[in-house]
């Protein structure tokens, strides 16, 4: 039976065999509104990043809620051995940056959601450098893979990966054992860019749109209130 937007029941045991007990060891779950992922159709799964430990453990609460992650990894990954094979037949899809390959990432997102999938894209495209862990400005490629494709823009936040494993530190910190917070918002309302072209404008201001409803659920989550501007790790 053609399974397009799953790995083969072999890789999708194995994976689940291997993280749901990891995720389980290392830290609890506060996994709130997990209902408003869709069970079906073409969605991409819009979330802030704080750490590497993240793909792993929101991997485990979208398997728990319905859905295999389509998850975008850097194409490196994919010439390691073993490690690549691995995440090839995950479904990986690998990110070519800086490069004029780049844009085959989106292409084959597109076709992924085509087929029913569910992409979890980190549209900071790496882990906050805001000083305060907030939300970053987006970069537009899940905005355009959004209004070009007509999917949904689910927002999630989550909390308390940082504390497992900090960006650069190459060691987690296991004790006391950590708490991962999670919740979802209602789809991003982005009905306002209908049918207009997806230049530089509109994309920013779909992706700013995107990013304020993960910020907004993250503000929930920690109880506290985010900054007015986000974070620009250019400078703008």
């Amino acid at each position: 039976m053609s399974r397009p937007t799953r790995p083969s029941r072999f890789w999708e045991t194995l994976a689940v065999v291997l993280v749901k007990p990891l995720s389980r060891l290392l830290v609890k779950r506060d996994w709130r509104r997990g209902e408003r992922i869709p069970r079906t159709g073409g969605v991409i799964i819009a979330a802030n990043h704080l750490s590497w430990t993240d793909p792993v453990l929101l991997s485990h609460f979208l398997y728990n809620h319905g859905r295999w992650p389509v998850i975008l990894a850097k194409s490196g990954l994919f010439k390691v051995p073993l490690l690549g094979k691995a995440v090839r037949e995950l479904l990986a899809i690998p990110v070519y940056r800086g490069s004029s390959e780049a844009v085959k990432s989106l292409r084959i997102s597109a076709q992924r959601l085509q087929d029913g999938g569910a992409i979890l894209f980190y549209p900071e495209g790496t882990c906050t450098r805001d000083p305060d862990l907030w939300p970053m400005v987006g970069k537009t490629g899940a905005a355009r893979l959004a209004l070009e494709s007509g999917a949904p823009v689910i927002p999630v936040a989550h909390w308390g990966a940082q504390e497992l494993l900090p960006y650069g530190a190459k060691k987690p910190r296991l004790f006391p054992r950590k708490t991962f917070h999670v919740t979802v918002g209602p789809p991003v309302d982005l009905s306002k860019y209908a049918g207009k072209p997806t230049h530089s404008d509109v994309l920013r201001e779909a992706t700013a749109d995107i990013m304020a409803a993960i910020t907004a659920q993250l503000a929930e989550l920690r109880g506290e209130k985010a900054p007015e501007t986000p974070y620009d790790p250019a400078g703008r």
